[in-house]
């Protein structure tokens, strides 16, 4: 090649890797905008040791069984959901006999106290793990009381089954797509799991759509057109955190593998709202 041919040559690639950075550089005006997103509630669980949950915020769900057939009696005794004074909410399945049933632990909602209609929903969480444990971090629709589950629609922010530590699942539940026909998605750690430190789980939730996020990262999406029945995601849900001992989901504990006392470490909940 003579040289004029490869001065030439070397000006056309110059021009092309210049066009080429340009072109990478500049947002397209289609390109979606990113949302904000504006606080318009949390909880940091700050607060002395034993101190139990905001009553402002939330309520004591008491009982047992819950139609998953659930072997622990949830209270609302510090013992099983209280502050730890450095900064988490602390949610404790004992091992015990107590109101007629083998285990206790807790589980509380924001009904009534906190709801939303669409927005962003977000908790940082450290999670027990064991064969037979449930730690759950979901929604319900409000109006629950006058309209038979799963008509009033679940949003499963986080469900975990204790005897698979790396992996958490968010699901949908609504009319004709229910229980183990929910609209579901699993999310694995690679070469971690989610009882070995804190890891955020998020939904954000619009008019015709759900997302479901572990650690802002994206990985599943449903819209009203995904499901196999009726869209009820379009009045107000409220909050609910528990950590359930047996069940359908998850079976029984083990006798001779599974640990207790079980933990479940809440560091923060959130609520946002879109900011136009």
């Amino acid at each position: 090649m003579n040289r004029q041919k490869l001065q030439l040559l070397i000006i056309t690639l110059s021009a092309v890797m210049t066009m080429s950075v340009v072109l990478t550089s500049c947002k397209s005006s289609t390109d979606p905008e990113e949302t904000k997103w504006q606080i318009v509630w949390q909880d940091e669980f700050n607060g002395a040791v034993g101190q139990l949950p905001d009553t402002n915020s939330w309520g004591f769900n008491q009982g047992s069984g819950w139609g998953n057939s659930q072997l622990e009696y949830d209270s609302n005794r510090p013992e099983n959901a209280s502050l730890d004074g450095a900064g988490n909410l602390v949610i404790t399945a004992i091992k015990e006999s107590y109101k007629g049933q083998s285990y206790s632990s807790a589980r509380i909602s924001t009904k009534g106290k906190v709801q939303l209609t669409y927005g962003k929903v977000e908790a940082r969480m450290k999670l027990p793990w064991g064969q037979g444990i449930w730690p759950a971090f979901w929604m319900l629709g409000a109006n629950e009381d006058s309209v038979t589950w799963p008509g009033c629609g679940e949003i499963d922010i986080m469900e975990l089954r204790g005897q698979l530590p790396s992996r958490i699942n968010g699901s949908l539940h609504g009319p004709g797509y229910s229980g183990s026909k929910a609209e579901t998605k699993q999310y694995d750690l690679i070469d971690d799991r989610f009882d070995n430190g804190f890891h955020t789980f998020a939904v954000e939730w619009g008019v015709n759509y759900v997302k479901f996020y572990v650690d802002n990262i994206l990985y599943q999406t449903v819209a009203s057109s995904d499901v196999a029945g009726t869209w009820v995601y379009d009045h107000p849900f409220y909050i609910i955190m528990n950590l359930a001992v047996g069940g359908n989901y998850v079976g029984a504990p083990s006798a001779t593998s599974t640990i207790f006392p079980q933990k479940m470490l809440i560091d923060y909940v959130r609520v946002y709202k879109e900011v136009k």
